[in-house]
C-alpha cells in the first residue's frame, strides 16, 4: 500500500513539475549530466521556472545529423563505435522527420546507445514520463528549461548497466537508451545543440 502511496506521490510531483516548467528558462544542470544518471539526487523541483502563459513562438528544427548534436568531447568518447549500421535496421531521418541514432558494433552482444529526437505535445509527454515515474521507478528533475527523466539497472544477461534517459523541452523529446555505453555529457549535448 506505502508503494502505491509514493507512486502516486511521485506522479502528482511529476505533474506540478511538467505544469510549472518555463520553455524559455533555463535550470540547473546537475554536476554529472551523462547519458548515465548520477547516485546523486537531481535538483530540487521545488526550485522548477515560473510558468509561461505563451508558447514558444518558433517550434524548434528536428536535427537531422546524428554526429552534430554532440559535441567533440562527447563524439571523442563514441570514437570507433559504428553510428546507424544496417544490421540495426531503420536509422537516420524517418518520414515524420524523427531522428534516429544507433551507437553499436552489430559484432557486440549489449554495448550499444540509441536515441530518438522526435516532436511530442506536452500533454502526452506529461502522460508518458507520469507513468515512467509512477509505474517503473523513474527519477525526473526539471535542468535546462525542460523535464529530465532516468533510470539505471543491471543488464540481466552481462554484468553492465542498462538504462534510459528521457528529456523533454518545447514539444520535443530526446529519448536515449542504453547498454554499457553512456557516454559523459551525452544528453546536455544534444540539448545545448538543440536550445542554446
Amino acid at each position: 500500500m506505502n508503494a502505491r502511496i509514493a507512486a502516486g506521490a511521485a506522479a502528482l510531483l511529476l505533474l506540478a513539475v511538467l505544469t510549472g516548467c518555463d520553455p524559455t528558462g533555463s535550470g540547473t544542470t546537475p554536476s554529472n549530466d551523462s547519458a548515465e544518471p548520477s547516485s546523486s539526487p537531481g535538483p530540487d523541483e521545488s526550485e522548477s521556472p515560473s510558468p509561461s502563459p505563451t508558447p514558444t513562438e518558433t517550434p524548434i528544427a528536428l536535427p537531422t545529423d546524428c554526429r552534430a548534436i554532440l559535441s567533440d568531447d562527447v563524439l571523442a568518447q563514441l570514437e570507433g563505435v559504428p553510428l546507424n549500421d544496417a544490421a540495426f535496421g531503420p536509422s537516420g531521418v524517418g518520414d515524420d522527420g524523427e531522428l534516429t541514432c544507433i551507437w553499436a558494433d552489430p559484432r557486440a552482444d549489449t554495448t550499444r546507445l540509441v536515441t530518438t529526437i522526435s516532436l511530442m505535445n506536452r500533454g502526452p509527454a506529461l502522460d508518458m514520463l507520469n507513468a515512467l515515474v509512477a509505474d517503473e521507478g523513474y527519477t525526473c528533475f526539471t535542468p535546462d528549461g525542460g523535464t529530465r527523466c532516468e533510470k539505471t539497472w543491471q543488464n540481466e544477461q552481462y554484468p553492465v548497466t542498462d538504462g534510459r534517459t528521457l528529456f523533454w523541452r518545447d514539444d520535443v523529446l530526446i529519448d536515449s537508451q542504453y547498454s554499457n555505453l553512456a557516454p559523459e555529457g551525452y544528453t546536455s549535448s544534444i540539448v545545448a545543440h538543440l536550445f542554446d
